[in-house]
């Protein structure tokens, strides 16, 4: 699906890491880990396109990312910023719509179809009822949840989250990673998320890629990579491991 190899993740005066190379499957969930400043936004950037790495190269189904135009590449992958700094003037429906542009068959405004996802998408998040409130309005965890259903309303095949749970409270948080959960698992669909919790990553994500402020990078099953010794090391700071049901989790001490 997704296929990164021999990839150098820099930022201006700095090389984060060399060699990255891993696989996002369909249906598989990545988790991104590491501490501040150790390369996860721009990978993600990398990923996405948005930004041309130093070295390596990006894939999707064997053709380079490189090589497709901005319009197919946005109907194939999304992406769900850290920052989004520009203001929007509208409503919350007419902010998910914009999720539509790259599957719109006209310029001259939206289908019945583009209408039916963006009102899906809001209900996925539970937005329904804020649809003609304007995008100004809502605190920062409500714009959120308009940001990820602006996402869900593109309907990309690989979804790349920056910090999908950031200002989310924590039943919007599951409800979130139950959402995603679903979209790998039952449609296909190809999930890498930044994560700064070290308790979610082990109950949703099948995958872990961890980057270290030395510049390694490990990559692997959520069950290899997820271990106290590996993680301890990651975020320099001791943890305690908690398990239940069979899963493990992680706090600080």
């Amino acid at each position: 699906m997704l296929r990164c190899e021999r990839l150098t993740l820099a930022v201006p005066g700095r090389v984060l890491a060399r060699d990255v190379g891993f696989e996002v499957r369909r249906g598989e969930i990545w988790a991104v880990l590491g501490a501040n400043g150790s390369g996860k936004t721009t990978l993600v950037h990398a990923l996405a396109g948005l930004v041309p790495a130093p070295a390596g190269t990006v894939a999707l189904d064997g053709a380079p990312l490189a090589g497709r135009p901005g319009a197919a590449r946005a109907s194939l992958i999304g992406i769900l910023l850290q920052q989004e700094d520009a203001e929007f003037w509208g409503s919350v429906f007419d902010y998910v719509l914009l999720g539509r542009f790259s599957r719109a068959r006209s310029w001259y405004g939206w289908q019945s179809e583009d209408e039916d996802a963006a009102r899906a998408a809001l209900a996925a998040v539970g937005l329904t009822d804020f649809a003609a409130r304007g995008y100004r309005t809502l605190s920062g965890g409500e714009r959120q949840r308009a940001r990820i259903a602006q996402l869900l309303a593109q309907d990309p095949e690989v979804l790349l989250l920056d910090e999908p749970l950031q200002h989310l409270d924590l039943r919007h948080q599951a409800a979130v990673l139950r959402l995603f959960s679903t979209l790998a698992r039952e449609r296909g669909r190809a999930v890498m998320m930044v994560l700064h919790d070290a308790l979610w990553p082990a109950r949703i994500c099948s995958h872990a890629l961890l980057l270290h402020d030395d510049g390694a990078v490990e990559s692997g099953a959520a069950g290899d990579m997820l271990a106290r010794e590996r993680l301890e090391r990651l975020y320099g700071c001791p943890l305690q491991e908690i398990e239940t049901g069979g899963t493990r989790f992680f706090a600080p001490l």
